[in-house]
């Protein structure tokens, strides 16, 4: 059996309760090394094979799970954040689904997650914006031309940029032709929930220049949106004036 296990966005502590037990019950890890915390690793039991995937292809990865489902173990493929983003997955279920391996999901905390709680703020603010999109800028990975920085900027919602901060040239200058102005809240948030986190606040126009004075070069999320703006608006659940299944409005 196979885990794929998302291991949170960096705090050892905000994996799962499912993902922490994965962990302590398999027989063999396969982490991505670059990113997961590797605190997490101090759940695995004595005798647990480690593996670092960042110095692994996908063969490699498919050919230590194949050998230890020959030997009856059970693999946990553990993934930074939650795997459905930008985990590449996909690719790896492929290949298990081919060699008939049996595999399952346990979600975990996305750093886009992980990047509001830093923040202190709400992504989806009532009459400011109830649209997330979460998206990168096209770089050595291109992105279909239908979703490129400045088709999706005409939108103007909430934006969470993943692997984009070396990009942040080619990120402020699509995002404002697209139709943000310059001005736009935005902000850097580099590793979200681990011991040396940081919280740049910042403008559009100066996405680049925050990064470079706070020695930011990856590792970090970055988000536009008016929702990082006080506001004042509060939402109609909990408006003494509207009536919900639960509580009759006040007369």
């Amino acid at each position: 059996m196979v885990h794929i296990v998302g291991a949170g966005c960096g705090a050892p502590d905000l994996i799962t309760l499912r993902g922490m037990r994965q962990l302590e019950e398999a027989d063999v890890i396969i982490y991505a090394g670059s990113l997961v915390n590797t605190e997490l690793l101090k759940y695995a039991h004595e005798g647990c094979e480690l593996h670092d995937s960042a110095k692994m292809t996908l063969e490699e990865i498919i050919d230590v799970i194949s050998e230890a489902e020959k030997a009856g173990k059970t693999t946990v493929r553990l993934h930074t954040g939650d795997p459905s983003l930008y985990g590449a997955i996909g690719e790896q279920m492929s290949e298990l689904d081919r060699l008939g391996i049996d595999y399952d999901i346990t979600p975990g905390v996305s750093s886009f997650a992980g990047a509001a709680a830093a923040l202190k703020a709400e992504y989806t603010v009532p009459d400011v914006s109830q649209t997330v999109i979460i998206t990168r800028a096209a770089g050595r990975t291109p992105v279909p031309e239908k979703e490129d920085l400045r088709s999706l900027a005409s939108h103007r919602a909430t934006m969470v940029l993943f692997l984009s901060t070396g990009l942040l040239d080619k990120a402020t200058a699509e995002l404002t032709a697209g139709g943000y102005s310059p001005d736009t809240p935005a902000a850097i948030v580099y590793k979200a929930s681990w011991e040396d986190e940081k919280v740049c606040r910042c403008t559009l126009a100066t996405l680049r220049e925050t990064a470079e004075k706070n020695g930011i070069t990856k590792t970090a999320l970055i988000v536009v949106g008016k929702f990082l703006e006080e506001s004042n608006t509060r939402s109609l659940l909990y408006d003494p004036g509207f009536s919900t299944e639960f509580r009759e409005a006040s007369k």
